[in-house]
């Protein structure tokens, strides 16, 4: 075990998990729950007997590290192999949850890493199975890590889920390009709601306040704005998007387009997976993407 800071995490973290899994234990010494899972970690260590190495980060100490990470509580573990990261979890788990979390991942001892890293998805899972259309397209990341459009479908799939820990562990290889590719924007939009909604502490609440707001002004665009966060946060997303445009029948152009970007950010989110169906054919848009996107031509044309 080794605790990593900004000046050694590439040598001891990124390059080291080019040949041996690393586990990034984000922690803090105020941390009750930390003191509980950090001697277990050591034990797990030790009991895999080196096919993965653990090392520590304390997050007080090296922010930059916990931003880059957008680690918003400890513990949190994160699982880098190939020096990304892949997986992770939050809280203090027990022994048995954190190996089988482990296993998911790591080679058996006696297997090369390279042919487990390699190895292929034998059959499309059944739709009708979330946790195999989440291993599926987990294992197509891990294969493909530049493939931006199954990280997308894959993180979409996690935020849906409400699994925001594991999607943020997902979304850091390509942080990025989120400013550079419009879809990975569009995940980024969505959590950045999700971050605006978790500081509230009732959403049905909040969103009466911003009624009553909204009421009180028709122009209050900062109200409406955040009406259509909490909305996107709930995955009401004709609701938000119904917002978005009564911010842009007032004003296009507010807050250097925010509403418009992100309704385009909604529609992206909501679009179904391009699947082909038997006949070799896209399936029919979705009517109601299609009404949104005719509302949103009609009052930026306007």
């Amino acid at each position: 075990m080794m605790n990593v800071t900004v000046e050694n995490f590439d040598a001891e973290v990124v390059a080291a998990s080019m040949h041996t899994p690393v586990l990034v234990d984000f922690w803090a010494p105020w941390c009750g729950p930390c003191k509980v899972i950090g001697p277990l970690l050591e034990k797990i260590e030790t009991d895999y007997a080196g096919r993965f190495r653990l090392v520590k980060i304390d997050s007080d100490q090296e922010q930059e590290l916990s931003q880059a990470f957008g680690i918003r509580s400890i513990p949190t573990c994160v699982l880098m192999m190939d020096g990304k990261p892949v997986d992770g979890f939050a809280g203090a788990l027990p022994e048995g949850q954190i190996k089988a979390f482990l296993d998911k991942h790591l080679p058996p001892g006696d297997v090369l890493e390279a042919e487990v890293t390699g190895m292929a998805v034998s059959d499309a899972p059944d739709d009708n199975d979330p946790v195999a259309v989440r291993e599926a397209l987990h294992q197509t990341v891990l294969k493909n890590p530049d493939d931006d459009d199954a990280r997308f479908d894959y993180i979409r799939l996690l935020l849906r889920a409400g699994d925001l820990d594991a999607a943020r562990v997902a979304f850091a290889p390509v942080i990025a390009k989120a400013s550079l590719v419009q879809r990975l924007g569009a995940l980024q939009r969505w959590m950045d709601a999700l971050d605006f909604a978790a500081d509230k502490n009732d959403l049905t609440e909040t969103v009466t306040g911003f009624d009553a707001r909204i009421a009180a002004n028709k122009r209050d665009f900062d109200a409406r704005f955040g009406k259509a966060q909490t909305l996107m946060a709930a995955q009401d997303w004709t609701g938000a998007m119904d917002e978005l445009l009564e911010i842009l029948m007032r004003d296009k152009n507010w807050s250097d387009e925010l509403a418009r970007k992100t309704f385009i950010a909604i529609l992206d989110i909501i679009e179904p997976p391009k699947v082909k169906v038997a006949d070799g054919q896209i399936p029919p848009a979705d009517p109601t993407l299609a009404t949104y996107r005719r509302r949103l031509s009609s009052v930026v044309l306007s």
